[in-house]
């Protein structure tokens, strides 16, 4: 599965027409600061979904999808061979560097990605163009969707976009410190799989023995904020007591990074690229011969139950902000309709709370200094419906823009 000539240069111009300085004003977490009231400008632009199921949606439906001051844009509610979806999306970075993306169609059934990039929008961007045709390659085989099909596709998309970098380096060697947390459900005859790099995460709302609603999370997340993530990666660079470091109070893989598994991040897997003219401030002073980083998912298959109420797809913005539990009890206390909105929401008041300001204040702050408040946010809502209604719907497609 790899790339074409003619596709490789088409990307390549694509990328080279972005503004590489604005990407490196984007940090990690744990790296933002404070900014003053007084340098807040003004409302921000947003973001906006395409989709080929307009016609798909009931009448009283229609006229959902929409964009605030606040930047936040949202559509409601679509349905798809799995059940109904909400999306909402808000911006926080200059450029925005959350991508997301709802493909549903026979055989296929519905796949759902969020993809989290970090310094720039690069890996994004290519993670969520290249998702569906890599796993529809991938599942052509006679096995169809398989934790090994979706391990393949995964792969897919990391060496194209090492091409990619690869083909770029002497013009725009910034590509290879880009890269992206990647978070995919593939929901088809019941069954359910979610692979996921990095930090974002799924979250199931189920109904208990009582009633209640309980969350269960269903990705892994690879950060080595969390100590079983830590000795995860010490355990593979035992050679290397400096694999991870504490830094500002912040666990980093080499200093770098937090995430411990991702597509991109280049500088970090392949020595060729640990050089110049990469920037310095990203060039290791020792060379290394295996990857720092990995572009393996952790994929778990799950038989949909009855109890099975809702899954939850949100990048790491909705979760430094809420739990788990609060988010699985938000979704089972509201009304569908608006209900990524509400997510997205609750989070930024959660961030204005921690910082002692108003939500309307913070509602004010353009993007770019955002940032310094509160991270880009994808939250994708999946109400699970138990009928199969492969023959009942055209095919679905949603991506962010």
């Amino acid at each position: 599965m790899g790339m074409k000539e003619e596709e490789l240069k088409i990307l390549e111009h694509k990328v080279l027409k972005e503004d590489s300085t604005e990407h490196h004003k984007t940090q990690d977490s744990g790296q933002r600061s404070g900014g003053t009231l007084n340098k807040l400008l003004s409302a921000f632009a947003g973001v906006w979904p395409t989709s080929k199921a307009a016609s798909e949606v009931p009448a009283k439906r229609k006229k959902v999808t929409s964009e605030g001051r606040d930047g936040l844009w949202w559509h409601d509610l679509v349905p798809c061979q799995a059940g109904d979806v909400s999306v909402s999306v808000v911006q926080a970075n200059h450029l925005l560097e959350d991508q997301c993306c709802i493909e549903s169609a026979s055989p296929l059934g519905t796949v759902i990605g969020v993809f989290d990039g970090h310094r720039g929008p690069d890996a994004a961007w290519f993670a969520r163009d290249h998702l569906l045709p890599n796993l529809q390659e991938a599942l052509s085989g006679p096995h169809g969707v398989t934790t090994d099909a979706i391990r393949k596709a995964f792969m897919a998309m990391e060496e194209g976009f090492s091409a990619l970098v690869s083909s770029l380096w002497e013009t725009k060697p910034s590509l290879a410190t880009i890269g992206t947390s990647c978070l995919v459900g593939v929901v088809r005859q019941g069954t359910l799989f979610v692979a996921n790099l990095g930090d974002s995460r799924a979250v199931l709302g189920k109904v208990g023995h009582n009633g209640r609603i309980i969350a269960e999370q269903l990705s892994t997340d690879h950060n080595v904020c969390y100590e079983e993530v830590r000795k995860e990666v010490m355990a593979q660079h035992p050679d290397d007591p400096q694999i991870v470091v504490l830094m500002h109070g912040v666990w980093r893989v080499k200093r770098m990074i937090q995430v411990s598994r991702s597509i991109g991040d280049a500088y970090l897997k392949h020595q060729q690229f640990n050089r110049e003219p990469l920037p310095a401030r990203f060039r290791l002073p020792e060379p290394f011969s295996r990857p720092l980083l990995s572009a393996s998912p952790s994929i778990t298959p799950r038989s949909l139950q009855p109890s099975d109420r809702f899954i939850i797809f949100a990048s790491d913005g909705l979760w430094e902000h809420l739990s788990n539990e609060e988010a699985a009890e938000m979704v089972h206390k509201h009304e569908r309709t608006g209900i990524a909105r509400r997510l997205v929401e609750a989070a930024m008041r959660e961030a204005a709370r921690k910082r002692e300001m108003r939500y309307t204040d913070l509602k004010r702050i353009e993007k770019g200094l955002r940032v310094h408040f509160h991270d880009d946010i994808t939250v994708i809502v999946l109400f699970i419906d138990h009928k199969d209604h492969a023959q009942g719907h055209r095919a679905v497609s949603i991506r962010s823009t």
